[in-house]
Order: C-alpha cells, then sequence, then structure tokens
C-alpha cells in the first residue's frame, strides 16, 4: 500500500511516500516544500534510485505546495508512482491532540473540528497541520487520511505526573496540564531499543533522549510514556535551539514588568530569543555552538555545556521516578550525531549502572549502535528516529 506522510508547517511540507505492508516497508520518495506563501518557493524531491529535483517558483499556499509534490511523485523523469491512484491513503503528523486522542485516528468532520479547537493551544502547529488535511481534501478527495498527534503517546502519563501545582479550576475550565510533544519518536526509538538491545519492552524502564534545535526526554516504562519534559507547549523542559526550557516562571513575569513586554512579546522571548542562541550569542545550530566551542568561545563552552547538563538531570530524575532503569536511548539530530552529548550524559554515572565505551561512542554518528560496554548495567544506545516511518504504519493499520 503506497502512503504518503506529510509534516506540514506554517510555510513547509516536509513528506515521505513508502510503500508499506503489514511486516515490511520501503521508502520511495521523501523531500520538502519551502518558503510557501513567500516571494519564491522551493521543492527538492528525492526520489530513491533517481536523481534529486529541485523546482524554484512561487508557491502561495500548501495546496499549491501537494499539488507540486503529486506533480513530481507521478513525472515520467524523477516519479515513483504511476498515477495517484497508487496513493491509498494520506497520513499526517498534527502536533496536538490534547486529551481527545490517545492514538492515531481516521480524519472525520469530528477530527477537524477537534484539531481545530486546539489551536488556541497549539498556534504554531495545529492551523499548519489542518490546513495539509484540507488541501489534501481538495486535490485527492477520494483518499482516506489519518491524523497521528505528536501528544497521543504521552495520554497514558499518571495525573501526579502531567498535573500543574496551579488552582485546579484552571485544568477544569482550560485543560492546563503536561501534554508532551516528539511521541511519535520516543514510541519508535522505545520500542526499536529495546528490541535492538534484546530487552521485554512490556517488562521495562527506559528512557529516550530525543535531542536536537528542539528536545524533549521521555520516561517510558513497561512501553508507556511515564513522564516527559515537555509540558503544556513545547517549550518546557529542556534548554533547546531557541527556546528557553526549565525557568522560573517569576523571572520571566519580573523581565516583562521591567521592559514593558505585552503577551506576543513574551512569547516571542521564550520561543525564538531564548535558549542556546541566546547564551551563546553565537547561533542555535549546535554545530555552530561546537566550531565555536571548539575555537575557545566562552559564551559557546557555557552554552553547550549548559544544554548537556539538562539532558543528563532528566536522565537522572527520571531513573529516580522509575526506580532505575534498563536503557538509555539518544536519538534526534544532536542525540544521533554527537559524542560529546552522550560522552556528557554518561560520565559520572557509573553509580547508577551507566558505563560507555569511548572508542564505540566516539565513531558512532546517525546509526543502531549499542554504546555501552559488557559490564554497563545499563544498557546505553543511538537508535535513528523515523517518525515518518510510525506515521505510514500508522495509517497502513487503521485504513486496514
Amino acid at each position: 500500500m503506497v502512503i504518503l506522510v506529510l509534516n506540514c508547517g506554517s510555510s513547509s511540507i516536509k513528506y515521505q511516500v513508502l510503500d508499506v505492508e503489514a511486516a515490511a516497508h520501503k521508502l520511495l520518495a521523501k523531500g520538502i516544500v519551502d518558503r510557501i506563501g513567500l516571494a519564491e518557493g522551493d521543492l527538492v524531491h528525492k526520489p530513491v534510485g533517481k536523481d534529486k529535483f529541485s523546482l524554484h517558483q512561487p508557491i502561495p499556499d500548501h495546496t499549491t505546495g501537494i499539488r507540486l509534490v503529486l506533480d513530481a511523485l507521478t513525472n515520467v523523469e524523477h516519479g515513483v508512482i504511476a498515477s495517484l491512484d497508487d496513493v491509498k491513503a494520506v497520513g499526517h503528523r498534527v502536533a496536538h491532540g490534547g486529551e481527545y486522542f490517545a492514538d492515531s485516528c481516521v480524519v472525520t468532520e469530528d477530527v477537524k473540528a477537534k484539531v481545530k479547537e486546539l489551536f488556541a493551544i497549539a498556534p504554531l502547529h495545529n492551523p499548519a497541520n489542518l490546513e495539509g488535511i484540507l488541501s489534501i481534501e481538495q486535490v485527492l478527495p477520494s483518499v482516506p487520511q489519518v491524523a497521528v498527534f505528536d501528544t497521543s503517546f504521552h495520554q497514558t502519563i499518571p495525573a501526579v505526573n502531567y498535573l500543574y501545582a496551579l488552582p485546579m479550576e484552571y485544568y477544569e475550565k482550560y485543560r492546563v496540564r503536561r501534554y508532551g510533544f516528539h511521541g511519535t519518536s520516543h514510541k519508535f526509538v522505545a520500542k526499536r531499543g529495546a528490541e535492538f538491545c534484546g530487552l521485554d519492552l512490556a517488562n521495562s524502564k527506559i528512557i529516550t533522549c530525543h535531542v536536537g534545535n528542539g528536545g524533549s526526554v521521555t520516561a517510558v516504562l513497561n512501553g508507556k510514556s511515564y513522564c516527559t519534559s515537555m509540558g503544556f507547549s513545547p517549550v518546557d523542559g529542556l534548554m533547546m535551539g531557541t527556546r528557553c526550557g526549565d525557568v522560573d516562571p517569576s523571572a520571566v513575569l519580573y523581565i516583562a514588568e521591567k521592559e514593558g513586554m505585552n503577551f506576543a512579546e513574551i512569547n516571542t522571548m521564550i520561543n525564538k530569543k531564548s535558549g542556546v542562541v541566546a547564551i551563546s550569542g553565537v547561533s542555535s545550530d549546535m554545530r555552530d555552538i561546537d566550531d565555536a566551542y571548539d575555537a575557545g568561545n566562552e559564551r559557546a563552552i557555557i552554552a553547550r555545556d549548559m544544554y548537556f547538563d539538562r539532558v543528563k538531570q532528566y536522565v537522572g530524575k527520571y531513573a529516580a521516578m522509575m526506580g532505575g532503569v534498563d536503557l538509555v536511548v539518544f536519538t534526534g539530530g544532536v542525540g544521533e550525531n554527537s559524542p560529546e552529548l552522550r560522552e556528557w550524559v554518561a560520565n559520572n554515572m557509573a553509580f547508577m549502572g551507566i558505563e560507555i565505551d569511548a572508542a564505540v561512542n566516539k565513531a558512532t554518528r546517525g546509526v543502531d549502535k549499542i554504546l555501552s560496554t559488557e559490564n554497563s548495567k545499563v544498557k546505553v544506545a543511538v537508535i535513528a528516529t523515523n517518525e515518518e516511518l510510525v506515521i505510514a504504519q500508522d495509517t497502513y493499520r487503521l485504513i486496514n
């Protein structure tokens, strides 16, 4: 079954096309539509086994972008399917499912209404996700669609871990609580990591570290999310590229009062002007920070040390919450490609049973690999995440 997977942002569309069966899958193509709504847009299409195809032209909206994707998929030279009839389903990444969705689901009018209702608590993501769904309705009206929510995996978190110590009326009225994100990634690498390391997922204590420009750490107890670092929004938890992560709310209120900030300016500060870029003054990209770190840039050194240390703090916290840990998994752009991050987190953790092989760790980038020594009581692994595959598999499961 050929499935199109879409991840629609406010000005971009990331996509993959996979041929999925019950126990196997094959990637046919992937790509991105970027700069939607600007004067000039871009399509980069990468078919497996064929040359890359690029297009540069105005792309006014998501529907136009999706039409260009479909044209690329069926093109004689760089296409991967004979006709649009070959696309049997479309799976969408949807950022926020609130408390409505504990699993992925087939898109219906009710599902669309709930996704729209959640615009208020996911204003940066859900509108674009819904735009993708509505665009597919226009260009492929007879093809079923599935919504896969970043938050669904975390709906197993118990109330003691998802409630904030705020007046209960705000949870009851507005559902203010910890939701967590990156759920498809945490779900995938926990399952894959358990299989890779010979653990029984249903009887395990796993900590998954999805670390990139955005990042989160999740405690996975017996295969289910037990707690996660991101909260009501993706700002909470780890220090990130441009997000502040954990911070005393009073510090934000104090700054806002001193600077005369309105709510929009506060939101911009904690989402776009904080984190690694704020401390380093260099960049939000860890590759740039690594270069500045090696060059002796003092602020970059502080920023990277802070960034790494927050991950370590959550590993220790979640091991304590679960009463131990069997496996620590690193994934995401930084988690998969930064031996320095992994070494920092594992260093001086022998008291917890964590020991990694320094040589193996240093040589490992972007591939599934066990990093722990034979004597380590806790397994440590790098697992390359594949959120698109999770979306495709959930779509296949629900459509069938």
